[in-house]
């Protein structure tokens, strides 16, 4: 899978059922916790999401601002997971 089909599954996403605004896009490098559009109660269904969609585990310890605050790092890590 691509890294800008990874970063629009996520987007549409995050758009969909985090922020519940369908028409939002969002960009790979605008920030989501750190600007705290995404809460850590949307970070979990996130990471779920990303498990679930991708196949790739996702620790707990990776749900912060430094592996996970943008699209452009969350594809990054799931491309790597993959890759492994």
């Amino acid at each position: 899978m691509m890294h800008d089909s990874i970063q629009q599954t996520l987007s549409s996403f995050i758009a969909e059922r985090i922020l519940k605004q369908p028409k939002r896009t969002i960009r790979p490098d605008e920030p989501l916790i750190s600007s705290g559009l995404i809460d850590s109660f949307s970070l979990v269904d996130l990471a779920l999401f990303v498990e679930d969609t991708f196949g790739v585990h996702i620790a707990d310890t990776e749900l912060n601002a430094s592996t996970f605050d943008n699209l452009e790092q969350l594809s990054q890590l799931i491309l790597s997971r993959k890759a492994a």
